[in-house]
């Protein structure tokens, strides 16, 4: 399958050539979009770690009901 991907196979179908590099164009975004979310997960991590949550910056005090 890797050299499918890299193009070792195939020959001269224009059809296989078209699959090859959409499945190379998809790997690239899957890639992409995981440096995104890991970058993501760990600025989530490093807020939980530093107490920085959401629920302790709320002044119960000055807090106004919830419309219902």
């Amino acid at each position: 399958m890797a050299k499918a991907l890299l193009g070792y196979v195939g020959g001269s179908d224009p059809r296989v050539l078209a699959e090859m590099r959409r499945l190379q164009q998809r790997v690239q975004d899957l890639e992409s979009e995981l440096v995104r979310i890991q970058a993501e997960n760990d600025a989530l991590s490093a807020a939980a770690r530093h107490g920085d949550s959401l629920l302790e910056s709320i002044d119960v005090s000055t807090a106004e009901p919830a419309l219902t």
